[in-house]
């Protein structure tokens, strides 16, 4: 039985995951901040699906946490044959006025664990000949947002790497996919203190979750969720960047 290790799992998109892949009949470990929470999917899952999952808390937005988690992974001599890097968050608000720390914490967890992670997990892939790595990107990868300047500059980060990683792995059994979705129904809006008129007609969690399991299974490198927001990125490939620039700082005002 294959075991997948989802970051962020706590609530929303990665909780909903956790879910989505035991119903697949895979083992799980997941990885959050809060334990009350993971505690409580952990029972859940376990009652109605009689697998293995096992739980860490872990704040992933702290330097060398990758290393941490991967350390505690490696002493329980758990296998992942499927490694989700859902976690990550982002802040709304002209970047001259967003606090330092705070964003820091964000491109810490939105890349660099993501990347640590990935490399961490790779090797072991490699040693056992198979293996699929899902990063959470967004439509948000594939222009400049104002107002939402960095975290959209750290999607365009998780997506071109995840490309390039997928590439180089091709021949070694390792998929890598990039899941790209718009406004979902999650915590994330409430976090980034995004107007929440933006996501009052947004795909659920749940219906992420499973189009993520559909990706990874068909092997896609990128995949864009949701035909409008197809439709909206191939716009933005043909538009001029100005253009394609001002539109998404409208739509964030």
């Amino acid at each position: 039985m294959k075991t997948v290790l989802i970051t962020g799992a706590s609530s929303g998109i990665g909780k909903e995951m956790a879910y989505v892949y035991a119903e697949n009949k895979y083992n799980l470990i997941l990885v959050a901040r809060r334990k009350e929470n993971l505690e409580a999917i952990k029972s859940d899952i376990e009652q109605k699906h009689k697998l293995d999952v096992q739980i860490f808390d872990v704040d992933l937005s702290k330097t060398n946490s990758a290393e941490l988690l991967y350390n505690k992974v490696s002493e329980q001599k758990l296998k992942v044959d499927v490694l989700i890097n859902n976690a990550g968050f982002g802040i709304n608000g002209k970047f001259k006025d967003i606090d330092m720390e705070w964003e820091e914490s964000m491109l810490i967890l939105n890349m660099i664990t993501l990347t640590k992670l990935t490399k961490l997990f790779v090797k072991d892939m490699l040693k056992t000949g198979s293996g699929n790595i899902i990063n959470i990107a967004s439509t948000a990868s594939f222009q400049a947002v104002p107002n939402f300047a960095t975290y959209a500059a750290t999607k365009a980060y998780v997506l071109h790497f995840s490309e390039a990683i997928a590439y180089e792995l091709k021949n070694d059994n390792i998929t890598v996919t990039a899941i790209c979705p718009g406004a979902t129904k999650s915590e994330f809006a409430e976090v980034a203190e995004v107007d929440q008129k933006l996501f009052s007609k947004a795909p659920s969690s749940r219906e992420l979750a499973e189009f993520t399991f559909s990706a990874m299974k068909k092997g896609k490198v990128t995949s864009i969720h949701g035909l409008m927001n197809n439709l909206l990125v191939l716009s933005a490939r043909t538009t001029p960047r100005k253009i394609v620039t001002a539109v998404a700082a409208n739509v964030m005002k």
